[in-house]
Parts: structure tokens; sequence; C-alpha cells
């Protein structure tokens, strides 16, 4: 059925891993090369050889491309000619000095990222994710196993072991994916609705924007019901802060009680993913219902029911068969139907979840807190790669590939590496189905200009 072929080693001149060329072009475009060694200048020693931010972002480079622990950066190290050269112990020349200093070494990682984040958006122009003045970022919290003893390890939720970090990503509409500007380690018993989590998990994220959407309804913050507390929305409808927000919550008694008041005429049919409606599924405010006068100035409570999938098992609290879901915010104006459709939008954070999961975030490889907090931020800079590469180089459809897809479709192609004329050029081959996708994208991030 396959043709039988001889296979021996001491090739040379063929390049693993080419299309990774991709990613390096986009640190080199976006300038996190040296916003990065700038972050970690001061953690550099007296002439040492490698540069702690290019281990830093070697590392991460190797976390895009599907490593799952540092070593795997000797997949980089392999192939000098394009990645250039690789230090041979990541952990004692970076991980255990940046984890000695705690958070003095988050605060200037996550300064780079920021810094080069608004540098990325204004690239992007109208494939930014702010294109049109307003920005989306979803909270969300995700169990990572341990599979060994580890500090802060502990039995979950769900009965697993191992940590319960609260993420966040900036949503990149139907067009894009999204990218990551929280991380938030967490013991694995930590509480999933613990509003002092919430809360810094959104200054993390919004310290990660432009300076101008830092603040103001053009930002939009939406959980599931973890984040329905009390102290977490008045914060975030805290004066001077003043953010949007579309927050689950959940059906408590008084709620369910004020559903059961809502007459039949109330009730407007809700929409699909593609702005119809969609029959089985209706919405309804029962902002005046409810006794609301403890809560933030300005919320409205909207509640849905559906018919429940075959096979889905009903709650208490559902309603003649129908299940009952309800949410906050505090946007004015709008049709329900809209205001219950862009909340729904934020299960496209679950796919930002799996890509996470599947760079780097299925295990924390290390074993002490400080060490898997820049193991953190290792995959955050990973995701960001990962994100920023297909909104500057990417269009189309081929802009909401996974990271799954971008690797088996573009980084693992091979190329041939030639030098011609004192430049040494990668040459694609012609029957590798996407190619032309390489070059084309290469093309694109060329033209983009140098940074300052």
């Amino acid at each position: 059925m396959y043709p039988r072929v001889r296979v021996e080693g001491g090739g040379r001149g063929t390049v693993s891993q080419a299309g990774a060329v991709l990613l390096v072009e986009t640190v080199r475009t976006s300038g996190l090369d040296t916003a990065i060694s700038a972050a970690m200048a001061p953690w550099r020693k007296p002439r040492t050889v490698h540069d702690p931010g290019k281990i830093l972002l070697d590392v991460a480079l190797a976390v895009a491309l599907g490593g799952d622990c540092l070593a795997d950066v000797g997949m980089l190290r392999a192939e000098p000619d394009v990645f250039g050269p690789v230090a041979s112990d990541p952990i004692s020349r970076l991980v255990d000095p940046l984890a000695a200093a705690g958070p003095k070494t988050l605060t200037a990682i996550r300064s780079a990222r920021a810094e080069v984040r608004s540098r990325v958006w204004e690239l992007a122009g109208a494939d930014s994710p702010a294109a049109d003045g307003q920005v989306t970022v979803d909270i969300d919290g995700v169990l990572v196993l341990a599979h060994s003893e580890k500090q802060d390890a502990t039995a979950t939720w769900k009965k697993t072991f191992g940590h319960h970090p609260l993420v966040a990503f900036v949503d990149h509409g139907q067009a894009g994916s999204g990218e990551p500007v929280a991380a938030l380690l967490r013991p694995g018993n930590a509480g999933s609705n613990t509003a002092t989590d919430h809360i810094e998990a959104t200054r993390l994220a919004l310290a990660q924007l432009p300076r101008h959407l830092r603040r103001g309804r053009q930002t939009l913050i939406r959980t599931d019901s973890a984040g329905g507390t009390h102290a977490f929305l008045d914060w975030l409808s805290r004066p001077g802060r003043w953010l949007s927000y579309s927050v689950g919550m959940t059906i408590t008694d008084a709620l369910h009680e004020a559903v059961l008041k809502i007459p039949k005429t109330a009730w407007t049919p809700a929409y699909d993913a593609g702005g119809t409606e969609r029959p089985g599924v209706w919405v309804a405010e029962i902002t005046d219902m409810p006794d609301l006068s403890t809560w933030p100035k300005g919320m409205r409570l909207v509640v849905r029911k559906e018919r429940p999938h075959p096979g889905a098992q009903l709650r208490f609290t559902d309603l003649d068969g129908l299940r009952l879901t309800c949410f906050a915010t505090n946007t004015k104006g709008g049709q329900l139907a809209d205001l219950e459709l862009r909340h729904r939008r934020r299960a496209r954070c679950e796919d930002r979840i799996r890509g996470a999961r599947d760079t780097g975030l299925r295990n924390l490889p290390l074993h002490d807190t400080a060490q898997n907090r820049i193991w953190l931020e290792i995959v955050s800079l990973a995701l960001d790669l990962l994100a920023w590469m297909p909104m500057l180089a990417l269009t189309g459809a081929t802009r909401r590939w996974e990271p799954k897809k971008l690797r088996l479709r573009l980084f693992s192609a091979a190329a041939q590496l030639v030098s011609t004329g004192r430049r040494r050029c990668l040459r694609f081959t012609a029957r590798w189905p996407w190619t032309d996708e390489i070059t084309r994208s290469i093309d694109l991030l060329n033209a983009l200009p140098s940074p300052r």
C-alpha cells in the first residue's frame, strides 16, 4: 500500500519545522524580541553568552510548536540557522532566577507583552480586536491536572487533583481567534466564584489593553455564573471605571419566582449564532421583578428558556420542562435577543482554553508554584504569538485555525536551506499543500514597518 524507502541519518541542508519561521518573523516584526530583552535585562549576568530574553522567547517558541516541557527547546537548538543559538539548560539559566524574583519578574514580562500588544493591534488595523473602538474580555477558570506531588496541587471541585488557574482572553470575534491577557495560578481547591480572584484577573487583563481601553463602556467583561457576585459587579461598576459587563447569574429562588410571573406575551424569540430566530428558545427581562436595590445601579437581568437537548438532565429550577439560564448586564437599550446572543458568544472562551491546553497548559511541568507562574507566562507568550501571527499574516478562514491545525499545516513544513549571494533562503517544496500560504504570509509580515 505504501512505497518502501531506505532510511538513514546524516542528511544536511534540510530544516525541520521550517514553517516556524512565521513565528520568528512575527517576533521580529512586532518588536517582541527587543521588548523582552529589555524587560529581562536585570537578570542578565556579566559576561553571559545567552540573553535571558532570548532564552524566554526560545522556550515560548518551543511551546507554540507543541512542546510541553522545557527540554523541548531542543527542537530549536537543532536548527541554529533559523532560530540562532539556543541555551542548553533553561531551568538553571533562567527559570530558577526568575522564579526567585517573584512578582518583579511577572510585572516585567507582562509590561513587555502589553507594550508589544499595542503595537500589534496598531499594525493589524481593521483586523485588530479593537478596530471598532470596543473590546471584549472573557474570563473563565480551567482545571490543570497534576500527576505528581506539586506545590499547591490539591483536590479540585471535580474530584480531580491539580490546580485551578483563572484565565482571560480577548475575543477576536467570528473572524479570528483570541489572545491571552491574564493567567492567575491558583490551588486546585480555589473557589469558582471567588470575587477577589475575578477582580485580580480583570486587573491583569485591563493592564494588557491599550490605555484608552482600560476603563469605560467600550470594554466588555464577560464571565459565566462564577462571576455573578456582589463584590465583582460592584467593582466593575465603580465610578471612574464604568466597565461594561455581561455576567451569568445563578437561578436563585427569588429569580425563579420572578420567572414564574412573566406573562407569555413578554417572551421574545432568541437568536442563533447567525442572528436569525431560533425555534424553541425565548428570552425576557425581569429587572423590575426581584429586589435589586443592593446590586449596582443600572444592572439588568435577562432570562432565557429553551427546550433541552435530547438526553439532557433537567434541574430543579427549570420551568415546565424548559431549561432556564440568566445573566446580568449594564448595557442600556438594545434588543434582548441581541444582548443574549452577545452573552452566549462567551462560549468562544472554551475554544481558547482548548487551544491553551494544546499549548502547554495541559500540565504544569515544574514543582514550585513560583516556577509554574513563570511557565504560565511562557504559555501566554506562546499563545500571543499564535494569535498575533494569524492577525498580521493570515486571511479568510485560515485566520481562525487553532494551534493544532497551524502546527500540522504550516509550522511542521520542512524546507531546504539554500545559501546564495551571501543570503540564506528557506525553499519549501511545491508539493506541500500550504506552501503558498506560508510564502504569502511571510511576504505580508515583511511588508509591515519595522519597530522603532
